[in-house]
């Protein structure tokens, strides 16, 4: 995350200076219009460098989870969690059956991610009646793993060679088989861990493996900039699962 924020550090440089080579901003110390370019410049490449900056290579020494199983190894990953005071089966049940609807901010933060265009229906533009996880597998991601009241897997390929069709279909086999490279894949899992009494701990975590260094170079600058909105997502998205889990039965 600390990349993200250089990053959008260096973007707000960057802006700081353009705006000050035509009035300088005074308020924040661009006094002519020879310091606004050398903010600029600095903004420039504060942001080169931390969209370049190589990303270390993780792997788990022994698998324990089903998303240990389909991502052993990765070099970009998220994780969030969440106390929910509920059974593990109304929590398993709430995240297979909420909807983009019901998360916060969900519809603007996907529509910034779509760059404000419209597309065809998947998890970056889903309907508001069919639960998100239903729309993922349906259209862009494979189900690799359903273990009930436990645990729930999928993944999707996020670069990929031009003008390669993926024959994956809803194949986990063929999944964790793409390994040529010139590819990047990304999963994403949902863990329950039961807790005392009727509680337990709903956790994500998104891991990205890309099996070459042109590809590795590509994913960084993408995910270093697109992390703060996914991050926030996952958290409101864990939000709107521990809402309806809780949510008393009419």
């Amino acid at each position: 995350m600390l990349l993200s924020f250089v990053v959008y550090a260096g973007f707000a440089l960057c802006l700081a200076g353009a705006l000050s080579a035509i009035v300088p901003l005074r308020l924040i110390g661009i006094r002519s219009r020879g310091m606004a370019w050398l903010v600029l410049l600095a903004g420039a490449a504060v942001t080169a460098v931390a969209l370049t900056r190589p990303a270390a290579e993780e792997a788990v020494a022994s698998p324990r989870t089903r998303l240990d199983e389909f991502a052993p190894v990765w070099q970009f990953n998220q994780v969030d969690q969440i106390p929910v005071n509920a059974s593990p089966g109304r929590v398993f049940k709430a995240m297979m059956e909420v909807t983009a609807a019901e998360i916060p901010l969900y519809r603007t933060l996907v529509w910034i991610r779509r760059g404000a265009t419209t597309g065809p229906e998947s998890i970056l533009n889903p309907p508001d009646s069919v639960p998100i996880l239903t729309v993922a597998t349906r259209t862009t991601f494979v189900k690799l793993a359903e273990d009930p009241d436990k645990e729930f897997v999928m993944g999707t390929v996020v670069i990929s060679p031009p003008g390669v069709r993926l024959p994956l279909d809803n194949d986990p086999l063929s999944f964790k088989a793409l390994t040529p490279p010139g590819y990047a894949k990304a999963t994403i899992g949902f863990r329950i861990e039961p807790g005392s009494g009727n509680t337990c701990l709903l956790q994500t975590e998104t891991r990205v493996f890309a099996n070459d260094p042109a590809s590795r170079r590509t994913f960084a600058s993408y995910w270093r900039v697109i992390r703060p909105g996914s991050a926030l997502i996952r958290k409101m998205w864990l939000r709107a699962i521990k809402v309806r889990a809780e949510a008393r039965p009419r």
